[in-house]
């Protein structure tokens, strides 16, 4: 609507806020599960494609720095789908989300079991995925949850940089997950009063945006809740009039 009007597209249209969501949840928000298809402790399990293959660092930074850009890494993988691995040793740091009974999971208590209950997963290419990761894995570093542990790999082509764990003491569980979509990074633009411009960067009358609606924020990654700052500036301009 705002576009109709005139207003100026601004921003990282082709990037978006991308999660790792659940791989069966539906198109669109079901309100009776809220945010719950998120699969968010991904940083303790390793992140397999159908190849059987990791493609990203799962211990790069805390959730909060990486979970807005995986979705869209796994949006090129083969069939757009990932699956999280955890070893019985991490079960406890799992989020609520992966408690939930429309969670797409499998469980089992060998790996051959588990890769082989993975639907589209080459089994083979994964067991010896998990071989590797294994020896890679600094085992005289402590794991601690809590900070940067640098507890990582050696020698792999993508490393994980912390919280790596040997997958090795079942049970074992694997999630199944997509790219969850939860807004474009692109959008309108605004002066410092939060007024909207036309593409002459003249100002249109009565009109204001704030939030998702504001392009020029974010490109290619989103740390956890700010997007919330990007409200301030109406509300003070509004109260302020």
């Amino acid at each position: 609507m705002a576009l109709d009007v005139g207003a100026q597209p601004y921003g990282n249209w082709s990037g978006c806020h991308a999660t790792e969501w659940d791989s069966n949840a539906p198109d669109f928000g079901d309100r009776t599960v809220g945010d719950q298809f998120e699969k968010h402790s991904y940083q303790f399990s390793i992140v397999v494609n159908n190849e059987g293959r990791r493609f990203i660092d799962e211990g790069a930074d805390f959730r909060n720095y990486t979970y807005a850009k995986y979705g869209r890494e796994i949006l090129a993988q083969p069939g757009q789908v990932a699956w999280q691995i955890f070893d019985s040793k991490v079960f406890h740091l799992q989020r609520d989300e992966y408690r939930i009974k429309r969670a797409t999971k499998v469980r089992a208590d060998d790996l051959e079991t588990l890769a082989a209950r993975m639907e589209g997963v080459n089994a083979g290419q994964l067991l010896k995925t998990i071989r590797e990761f294994n020896a890679a894995v600094k085992k005289d570093v402590p794991f601690n949850p809590n900070v940067l542990d640098g507890r990582g790999t050696l020698g792999l082509v993508i490393p994980k940089s912390n919280w790596a764990n040997t997958i090795e003491n079942g049970p074992y569980e694997a999630y199944g997950v997509t790219c969850g979509i939860t807004f474009t990074f692109g959008g309108i633009k605004i002066t410092t009063q939060a007024e909207v411009v036309d593409i002459s960067d003249c100002t249109i009358p009565g009109l204001y945006a704030a939030g998702e609606m504001v392009g020029g924020i974010f490109y290619f990654n989103y740390p956890g809740a700010s997007g919330l700052t990007s409200n301030n500036r109406i509300i003070t301009t509004l109260g302020e009039g």
